[in-house]
């Protein structure tokens, strides 16, 4: 499914339905995702305000309820680190505060800037359509210093319902593209329906009609690259030692670590009709289903 969808994004790109600028977007939205986790690993350990060494999860998200760009990262950060020595177990200096959001602002508009500075230095943007102006160096200078005129915003705010109603939240993103199937209202074969919510208004329900293929550009250029990562860990959350690094960390915090998944056999259903024990089968997929299909006598 998502080598289609890949190839659907190709050919509208090809047929000027989509950006053609999808190249670039991607890259400059995961330098956006790098230069954030970057500098959250780099900023806490000689800053004062924490002075320890953090772990973390980052979640790439790209759309809006309207499907319309919308990139941001999503930051899971467990209030507190280790310290220099690895020993003891640092928790924040006042509570309900971890780190200096005007810190993380300038810090974060700095750094994109300059890795975005260094991909146009090394021709890595493809600069077309809508930006081709800014392949004249003065064109891209003056749009660079724009940058630095405007706020950047760093959302940061305590985990409201616990660690667990966060990654709950959060989870309904790590495979999913946009939308799902149960906002989908109607398709008349020309135009699509969903439901959407704005959250200006209090998070109300509407509904929005796009014809089909503006519905299938806003779409598609939210289906990233073969092989681009949604979701990175950093710090002690990164993925090499990160078990030890869990188990020290609970160890320091006197944590219960979490109960070993059973290994018993999975449950069974009882048939209905005669009450015997019901056995899974195999999950088929279209394909399969046609070809076992094929020696079906149908007259």
């Amino acid at each position: 499914m998502t080598k289609l969808l890949q190839q659907l994004r190709d050919e509208l790109v090809r047929r000027d339905y989509a950006p053609s600028t999808i190249r670039s977007y991607t890259q400059i939205v995961d330098a956006f995702r790098q230069e954030t986790g970057a500098r959250l690993d780099r900023i806490t350990p000689a800053d004062l305000h924490l002075g320890a060494a953090i772990g973390f999860l980052s979640l790439l998200h790209t759309w809006g309820q309207t499907l319309v760009r919308h990139p941001h990262v999503h930051c899971v950060v467990p209030a507190g680190g280790f310290s220099p020595d690895g020993h003891r177990w640092v928790h924040p200096k006042r509570a309900g505060f971890f780190l200096p959001v005007h810190v993380l602002r300038r810090v974060f508009r700095g750094k994109f800037v300059e890795a975005l500075r260094r991909a146009y230095a090394r021709g890595e943007l493809d600069l077309s359509g809508a930006t081709a102006a800014l392949r004249a160096p003065a064109q891209w200078h003056a749009f660079v210093d724009a940058l630095f005129r405007t706020d950047w915003v760093v959302y940061a705010k305590p985990a409201f319902g616990g660690p667990a109603a966060v990654l709950r939240y959060l989870e309904r993103y790590t495979h999913r593209v946009a939308i799902s199937n149960h906002r989908l209202v109607a398709f008349d074969g020309e135009r699509v329906t969903f439901r959407w919510k704005d959250y200006r208004h209090d998070g109300q329900w509407g509904t929005m009609t796009l014809p089909v293929m503006e519905f299938l550009r806003r779409f598609v250029q939210h289906v990233l690259p073969r092989g681009f990562v949604r979701i990175r860990q950093w710090g002690y959350l990164a993925n090499h030692g990160r078990t030890a690094r869990l188990a020290l960390a609970r160890r320091l915090l006197r944590c219960t670590p979490p109960p070993i998944a059973d290994a018993s056999p999975p449950p069974t259903w009882s048939c209905p009709r005669c009450g015997e024990a019901m056995r899974l089968g195999p999950i088929l997929t279209a394909r399969p289903l046609a070809w076992a299909a094929l020696g079906f006598d149908t007259s």
